[in-house]
């Protein structure tokens, strides 16, 4: 007769992040029509290669003026339900939140970001198989910055987004393997 065994953390494929934590226009950071708006967007990749379609991505940023404390209200509650009825669409709150889609790929519509230095948005990454978040950053240009030179030139590129047409920045995050992104470790 054959013992049955529970599975490990390794055998299971939650936590499931779809439900509850993503909410209408999560990823519209920049106000309604902003001229200055700006698009951050990519795919989430596994250690094989694979698009991760149901990761959940937390970004912060400073707003274009330097400030971080984004605007308060900015976020609106059904007031029955407690739910998240979304943004209000004209205050800037520098927190926004989205899920990958199908095909593994995010979007954000922000503002630049104005914090001292290299402009920078802070990412946190949750996904399945992964038992704590990861931190990572998504640089918008190269140049001198204490993290970046801290880092041989092949693992550096991994933090900086390429730039596209139309005010878009391209930035994938690889989980593992070639090509894995950096991430940040706080204590």
């Amino acid at each position: 007769m054959s013992e049955r065994l529970l599975p490990t953390p390794s055998h299971t494929i939650g936590p499931f992040y779809g439900h509850a934590l993503p909410f209408p226009g999560g990823g519209e950071v920049a106000p309604q029509g902003h001229s200055e708006a700006i698009t951050l967007h990519g795919y989430v990749f596994d250690g094989a290669g694979n698009v991760i379609p149901d990761a959940l991505l937390d970004f912060w940023q400073a707003a274009p003026d330097g400030s971080l404390k984004g605007a308060p209200g900015s976020m609106r509650r059904d007031p029955s339900t407690g739910g998240f009825l979304g943004r209000n669409g004209v205050d800037f709150t520098g927190f926004g939140r989205v899920a990958t889609d199908a095909d593994g790929q995010y979007a954000l519509r922000t503002l630049p970001p104005g914090n001292a230095g290299l402009p920078y948005i802070s990412v946190c990454v949750f996904a399945r198989g992964l038992v704590h978040h990861l931190f990572t950053r998504a640089y918008l240009t190269d140049g001198a910055d204490p993290l970046l030179d801290s880092l041989p030139a092949d693992r550096r590129a991994t933090l900086i987004a390429a730039e596209g047409a139309n005010r878009t920045y391209r930035f994938d995050i690889r989980l593992q393997g070639e090509g894995e992104t950096v991430f940040l470790e706080f204590q």
